[in-house]
């Protein structure tokens, strides 16, 4: 198994901690460290990288291979960080990931009066009370807008006042089976999981493109990895749609394999080098050399390379605006797609995906965090880096939740 060490490490002060995120990717896995301060701040403290193992499509097929690929990442970012990981937040993808809408609400009396958080609480309890099936679970509740007395677009309705509030959610699910398998390789790989976060929800968090404008204009991420392209919409500001799509760029890389008949790492290699998903774009009289295994080399028109890749982008995009129109948010893209992911570095995937989806397009990489190295701001660690900054942001969220408790009480017992 292959590995890749990437630097650096920073000695934290004694008021931070240490927080980890892990994305188990169908070719890669990768573990990012950062040392968040009191001040809420995050510095980057080290990065693990190690060839994927013991995954088949993206699931899980060889425990004990996947544990020490596991293994062997957060070992490195360890030593990066020089501290030890204990616990980590997990990145959940796969066709097995999909997205529902759900609305439901309560009445809060005959007689007007000021919403509550309780009554926030109680109306989201109701909107989410949606029956799975018995293999599946919640894996994020993520509210899109609230409406009062059929008042629609309300972010925040604690204070306000009404009779009736329902609450309109986006519920992000996954096969509890896929899910489990992945935390206890992590287990098994001597750490416990903190969170587990849709791979499309974390990429979308690292994304600087994608502002708090863009979302209420409507914008969607695709994350186009090795086994899966993960998708989510917004607009209005909250979460539209999720999607999880079974093609990715290892699929590419096949179609390549079986029309050059060449064996698979050279076509991954024929791929990211002379790859390009528009015919037209590559000059006529240009040629590649085709490794084809124990035989010499066969040179070849690398416009048949393409030729091969292009209806391949093609599919990949319309499967994307069937699953967006499917949604009926196919038309509310206003501020275009962020794209991302390895597989957004092939040249002219912008382009076909303009094309198919009708709307601005724009390939972005992860937004960094304080102290990153440059060399790992690129669309393969958005994920990852996303993750990290996912787990951060709740920390916080549950830390200030927790000192607001705190103050009250200590209020109630002064006045005691």
């Amino acid at each position: 198994m292959t590995t890749t060490t990437l630097r650096a490490h920073s000695t934290p002060n004694s008021d931070e901690e240490l927080i980890c995120a892990i994305d188990i990717g169908a070719t890669r896995i990768r573990v990012m460290a950062g040392h968040a301060a009191g001040d809420g701040t995050l510095r980057f403290a080290g990065y693990g990288e190690s060839a994927a193992a013991g995954l088949r499509k993206g699931a899980v097929a060889e425990l004990d291979r996947l544990v020490a690929a596991i293994h062997s990442a957060v070992e490195q970012a360890e030593r990066a960080a020089n501290e030890e990981i204990e616990s980590a937040v997990v990145a959940v993808g796969g066709a097995h990931v999909r997205g529902i809408n759900s609305r439901g609400g309560i009445l809060l009396g005959s007689r007007a009066r000021d919403v509550g958080r309780e009554d926030v609480r109680n109306a989201v309890d109701h909107a989410r009370s949606v029956q799975l099936p018995p293999d599946r679970q919640v894996l994020h509740l993520l509210p899109k807008q609230f409406i009062l007395d059929e008042q629609e677009g309300i972010q925040d309705p604690i204070g306000m006042t009404g009779t009736q509030l329902e609450a309109d959610l986006h519920l992000v699910t996954s096969s509890i089976s896929a899910t489990q398998s992945l935390i206890t390789a992590v287990n098994k790989a001597g750490m416990t999981v903190a969170d587990t976060v849709f791979e499309a929800v974390a990429a979308a968090e690292s994304l600087s493109g994608m502002t708090e404008s863009e979302r209420i204009l409507g914008c969607a991420g695709v994350d186009v990895g090795a086994a899966s392209t993960n998708v989510i919409a917004y607009n209005d500001g909250g979460v539209i749609h999720t999607a999880s799509l079974a093609i990715g760029g290892d699929h590419f890389t096949s179609d390549i394999a079986m029309g050059l008949r060449t064996p698979l790492p050279d076509a991954e290699r024929l791929k990211c080098i002379y790859g390009c998903a528009v015919v037209v774009r590559v000059p006529a009289e240009n040629d590649i050399e085709v490794p084809s295994g124990n035989i010499s080399p066969r040179i070849v028109s690398q416009r048949y390379l393409a030729e091969i890749i292009e209806p391949r982008t093609r599919e990949l995009f319309e499967l994307v605006r069937d699953s967006l129109r499917t949604a009926g948010v196919l038309d509310s893209l206003g501020a275009g797609v962020f794209l991302t992911g390895g597989g957004a570095r092939l040249a002219g995937i912008e382009e076909i995906c303009e094309q198919v989806l009708r709307c601005a397009v724009r390939i972005e990489a992860a937004d960094p965090i304080l102290r990153m190295p440059d060399d790992l701001v690129m669309p393969e660690t958005t994920t990852v880096t996303g993750l990290l900054a996912y787990a951060h942001r709740t920390r916080n969220a549950k830390q200030s939740s927790e000192r607001g408790l705190k103050a009250k009480l200590r209020q109630l017992l002064a006045g005691a």
